[in-house]
């Protein structure tokens, strides 16, 4: 949102030159020391990056500085948005805007005071009265609304990364220069502790989009030596495209891509919502889990079929709304059983997934779908933990496996095109 051009070296954070102690008015500069050591300590260990810039406000209003509104803008790396806002205001309390990736959110930096602070790595400090309304985008709602002086400070992180602040104030005389001394004084500290905080939030985030929700969070609880697995038992989901390589032969591999987000978009939430596990996306296909919640063993079963069923229904719904090229017909192949969970790999470069007899049993089912002609098939351990009568296959060989399975289809016939 923010900076797109290669990390450079940055310059001191708010301008720090080590001198800003020399500038706290006379009496003050224990509070101020006592804010920053506030910042360093609680302040870096809120649950929320909302009470950060609440607590900071409130605090600088108790040392005389009249804050009657704060922002700032930081970059985070993030699959849906490029930017995080957040906000606080007197009246209003905390909130948060998110800025996807775009145009729009470019347009938004462009047209912003956060682009001149990031060029000339100074202090923007207006006096609104006496700053024309078309200068940036912002100032005309800042007028409405009351405010009489606006500054602007750059967060520059360690990483490269050009991040933002602002403080606002209707106070008719606006900030003194002693205000601003204070506010230059806390600066590095400010910055110090929320990019302490934005690197801890990133790797959750970045962990979580790669790998899962549970994955990620054993990771960050320490398990990260290969072979570290545990054993659960769980309903185990497998699914593909149909005919994918056919679909996409005369596509440009941003044409394919976009295919696949299209499908996955039809699979995925519908997995989620019932409490699965995407723990691998497989070129034209996924692998999820639904691990067994305690002693009610038939529930993991049950989340499974209504996602594979809620996930077909869904693709239905997308051939008929013509969000593919041409329709699109997914395989879709459930079991249950043990697996190994945890790392697998060599050296430092190592997978959490799912490695088990059970597993391999359950790929080899998804390529019946082709052959039976069917969107969801199921296993005979799987639907031993279903209420109903589902409708039976047969017996049927798999690969690498010496004894046939007894193959099940819903006994309502789907549709999502089983051919």
């Amino acid at each position: 949102m923010l900076d797109r051009g290669p990390p450079q070296p940055p310059p001191p954070t708010a301008d720090a030159d080590g001198s800003e102690a020399n500038d706290v008015p006379f009496g003050a500069l224990q509070a101020c020391v006592a804010l920053r050591d506030w910042l360093l300590n609680e302040g870096a260990r809120l649950p929320k990056a909302d009470d950060l810039l609440a607590g900071l406000s409130e605090r600088l209003i108790d040392l005389d500085v009249p804050i009657d509104r704060a922002t700032t803008a930081i970059d985070t790396l993030h699959s849906e948005y490029s930017g995080i806002g957040r906000y606080w205001t007197r009246k209003d309390g905390p909130s948060v805007r998110l800025f996807p990736h775009g145009e729009a959110s470019d347009k938004a930096y462009r047209e912003s005071p956060f682009l001149t602070v990031h060029e000339t790595g100074e202090w923007l400090v207006l006096d609104l009265a006496e700053t024309p309304e078309d200068r940036y985008a912002v100032l005309p709602e800042l007028k409405a609304d009351g405010y009489t002086h606006y500054i602007v400070a750059p967060l520059f992180f360690t990483n490269g990364t050009r991040n933002g602040i602002t403080f606002a104030t209707r106070a008719p005389e606006g900030f003194r220069d002693e205000d601003i001394a204070i506010l230059r004084f806390v600066m590095p500290t400010l910055a110090a502790v929320m990019e302490m905080r934005i690197v801890n939030k990133t790797l959750d985030q970045v962990l979580r989009i790669y790998v899962g929700d549970e994955p990620h969070t054993a990771i960050l609880a320490g398990d990260i030596r290969r072979g570290q697995v545990r054993r659960i038992r769980s309903a185990i989901l497998f699914a593909d495209m149909r005919d994918y390589t056919r679909i996409s032969a005369d596509m440009t591999p941003e044409e394919a891509v976009t295919l696949l987000n299209i499908f996955f978009d039809c699979l995925v939430p519908a997995i989620e919502r019932e409490g699965g596990e995407v723990l691998k996306y497989l070129g034209d296909g996924l692998l999820a889990i639904f691990r067994e919640p305690g002693d009610d063993l038939g529930s993991a079963a049950k989340g499974a079929l209504m996602a594979a069923q809620s996930a077909l229904s869904a693709l239905d719904e997308a051939n008929g709304l013509g969000r593919f090229a041409m329709p699109v017909a997914a395989g879709i192949a459930l079991h249950h059983g043990e697996a190994a969970y945890g790392n697998v790999g060599s050296g430092a470069r190592l997978d959490f997934t799912v490695i088990g007899r059970d597993v391999n049993l359950a790929s080899r089912l998804a390529k019946l779908n082709r052959l039976l002609g069917e969107p969801l098939l199921m296993s005979k351990p799987f639907v031993d933990f279903l209420w109903g009568d589902p409708e039976p296959l047969g017996l049927h060989a798999l690969d690498g496996f010496p004894e046939p399975m007894a193959v099940y289809r819903p006994a309502r016939p789907l549709s999502a095109r089983g051919d």
